[in-house]
């Protein structure tokens, strides 16, 4: 189950039109600007084709014990990060390949992390939950033609196994991994995936029972496009849980470019140096069928792969974007950039006790040079964020 976090904010266009106009003040101290790894392929070897045999996993949840809390303690050897950033592709006729890489020599940044944090977090204790909802939803319905289809609701989109997903180049939408393989086969839908547009409100359907004498709600429809590509990291694929939930990320490349406006990636600054302190994200949650729904919240902890926090969601909001406003010192300005991809829910078991949050995958130097290349197609463009 997603964890339901507490919050009390009227849902009205008004309240939402004031929380995005509001400017953040300016940074206190500038943020390190992080040093970003290089990463080259080294060799592409064919595969067999998967089977696509599993199923969409829309409600993820995962548990960390002991051996995960301190995982992340120590960085990892050179050699073992070049195997879990290798990759897979699978292409749209069925084709699967394994890419290898080489990463930069030891003291050129290969182990480069995001700032210091205090590893994995120590809430306070609480009993295990049950319910989904805690309290007031603080989700958003974003509707109308001042927000559906304008930036940076526009970015988000759907994926056609259940999930969504954000654009991040004029080709390209980052997903989690889960939505499109479950960590030993591609899952079904993943042979013929699409990724789905919003339209514009004239091209809208109604939805609701025509008997009923309530007013029906007025939905935007949905284009579906092809994905031509989709890219696993090899730390998701087959690896331990510890290991693989900190890789649940998949980047699609889509058969034709989209004309919509899309969302920068950035490496994942601490939560200090959000505006803020906050994240957000917009999805399509599966209990708000046909809507696009937006959250944020602040940033509860944080470890070198994961970002922990209690933002509202439900199964469907899995894959989307999790952006902050991040200060950049050369436009002097506040830009909203993806910095993670919403994962799912945790159950963290610290000292016997069991803690629960909903939880993203961040950006960190490494992962964001294998996206960038990915998206870019070397590794000379990707030296900044």
């Amino acid at each position: 189950m997603f964890q339901q976090a507490k919050a009390n904010f009227p849902s009205s266009s008004t309240f939402l039109l004031l929380l995005l106009s509001l400017h953040p003040s300016l940074p206190t101290g500038a943020p390190r600007h992080p040093h970003i790894p290089s990463l080259v392929p080294h060799a592409t070897l064919f595969l067999s084709s998967p089977r696509f045999s599993a199923r969409p996993q829309l409600d993820f949840t995962t548990y960390c014990n002991s051996s995960c809390y301190q995982q992340g303690e120590l960085p990892p050897s050179r050699e073992s990060l070049s195997e879990r950033l290798a990759y897979e592709t699978l292409y749209a006729d069925g084709r699967r390949t394994l890419t290898t890489v080489d990463l930069e020599e030891e003291g050129e940044g290969t182990a480069a992390q995001p700032p210091p944090t205090r590893g994995r977090p120590v809430p306070a204790p609480h009993r295990r939950r049950k319910r989904q909802i805690y309290g007031a939803d603080g989700r958003f319905n974003i509707r109308g033609n001042n927000f559906l289809l304008d930036y940076p609701f526009s970015t988000a989109v759907r994926i056609s196994t259940g999930c969504t997903g954000v654009l991040v180049s004029e080709s390209h939408v980052l997903t989690a991994a889960h939505c499109v393989h479950d960590g030993k086969d591609y899952v079904k839908g993943a042979r013929k995936l699409r990724v789905g547009f919003l339209v514009p409100p004239s091209n809208a359907t109604w939805t609701g029972r025509p008997s009923s004498s309530a007013r029906p709600v007025k939905t935007a429809a949905v284009r579906w496009v092809r994905v031509k590509r989709t890219r696993v990291p090899k730390g998701w694929i087959q690896g331990p849980q510890e290991i693989s939930m900190d890789f649940d990320y998949s980047l699609l490349e889509l058969r034709w470019p989209h004309k919509q406006p899309y969302m920068r990636l950035s490496v994942a600054p601490s939560a200090k140096d959000l505006a803020g302190k906050r994240i957000h994200f917009s999805g399509f949650d599966s209990d708000r069928p046909g809507e696009l729904v937006y959250r944020f919240c602040p940033v509860e902890d944080e470890s070198n792969d994961l970002i922990y926090q209690h933002c509202d969601a439900r199964p469907g909001a899995s894959g989307s974007g999790v952006y902050g406003r991040v200060w950049d010192p050369v436009a002097e300005r506040w830009e909203r950039k993806v910095i993670g991809v919403f994962s799912g829910h945790q159950w963290l078991e610290v000292n016997g006790e069991n803690h629960d949050f909903n939880v993203a995958v961040r950006l960190t130097p490494l992962k964001f040079a294998q996206i960038c290349y990915w998206v870019r197609g070397n590794h000379v463009d990707c030296q900044q964020d």
